[in-house]
């Protein structure tokens, strides 16, 4: 009988000691629980803190990296939730907002489905070189690497070197995670101007005047610059290949602006009109050596694609909208409407 009275008093003291153990795992893991749902403290008045991962990081870097953008808690606690939770060899490099109220699952969450911290930047339809750069500059936590680049130098980084960079960039919103370089929003836009222009130059017209994609980039831009409202796009596009069909000068004051640069202070003068240069198509016949600003879609359309138009003129109607006529006479009334008010 004491021999069975040990026994039973062993096997009670070990149902004890598993009975605690379990209740102690039973704590750990509600309080895990209860730590994973509840957030993470940043500095006080901070709304955001920014991490930034390296490829090939570690989830113990990872944790490590954390706390050293500025969050209050333990990055054991932060390496071994990773590493419960299955997920550890599934986390992303890139650049990482934590925000206030962001709770550890959260931030796990963001970690492995790679859901960075992303601004935008807009390009717009028309816009130059000087314009598009200007906007880059100015672009909230875009690392502005070619700032101090020339035009030329700036085309060599982007693998183009030689190539003028008017209107190599499509114009369209691009999104890109905090921290990125310039760089890589100007590939975008440049792969985007490349399959955009190739698939305009698909669908060309038969009997199109222009010999070369390069061609119909430059014709799209004077298009996009001389469009007030979009719907003439297509009509202004037959205008001007009318003219090229028949060697007419295309006598558009878009290039010659854009020939005067930084000199141009908003108003187009007779002189210059007169004034020789490769972007004056007053003077010299054809199409200028370079697109003038970034074409959109349509324009690009519309200068592959132009309205079928006896057309040789058009002139502002002053509401955004042309007036199209096929005959000087038809213009010059037109003009005096128009523009003398007569």
């Amino acid at each position: 009988m004491p021999y069975l009275s040990l026994r039973r008093q062993r096997g009670l003291s070990l149902l004890r000691s598993l009975l605690g153990l379990l209740f102690v795992a039973a704590l750990l893991a509600a309080a895990a629980w209860w730590w994973v749902r509840q957030p993470l403290v940043l500095p006080a008045g901070v709304p955001s803190v920014n991490v930034v991962l390296p490829s090939g990081s570690s989830a113990r870097s990872v944790a490590q990296a954390v706390v050293e953008a500025g969050v209050g808690t333990p990055p054991s606690a932060l390496y071994w939730y990773f590493r419960v939770s299955g997920k550890s060899g599934g986390l992303k490099a890139g650049t990482y907002e934590i925000e206030q109220g962001d709770t550890p699952q959260k931030l796990l969450n963001k970690l492995f489905n790679g859901l960075q911290s992303l601004r935008s930047v807009t390009m717009v339809e028309g816009w130059n070189i000087r314009q598009l750069r200007a906007a880059l500059a100015k672009a909230e936590f875009l690392k502005p690497d070619t700032q101090a680049l020339s035009n030329e130098a700036l085309m060599a980084k982007l693998g183009r070197p030689g190539m003028h960079p008017e209107g190599r960039f499509f114009p369209d919103t691009y999104s890109y995670a905090k921290g990125s370089s310039d760089v890589f929003v100007l590939q975008a836009a440049m792969r985007a101007m490349d399959k955009q222009l190739a698939a305009a130059w698909e669908a060309r017209q038969a009997d199109t005047p222009l010999k070369s994609p390069e061609q119909a980039l430059i014709l799209a831009s004077i298009i996009e610059k001389e469009t007030g409202k979009p719907t003439d796009r297509p009509e202004i596009g037959g205008v001007f290949t009318n003219r090229l069909r028949i060697g007419m000068l295309l006598q558009t004051d878009p290039t010659v602006i854009y020939g005067l640069g930084e000199k141009f202070d908003g108003d187009i003068r007779k002189r210059d009109l007169q004034t020789d240069t490769p972007y004056n198509t007053y003077t010299r016949s054809g199409l200028p050596p370079t697109p003038i600003a970034m074409p959109g879609k349509a324009s690009l359309l519309a200068a592959v694609q132009p309205a079928q138009t006896k057309a040789l003129y058009f002139v502002a109607r002053g509401d955004g909208s042309s007036k199209f006529s096929a005959t000087l006479a038809e213009h010059n009334n037109a003009v005096n409407k128009y523009i003398r008010g007569q």
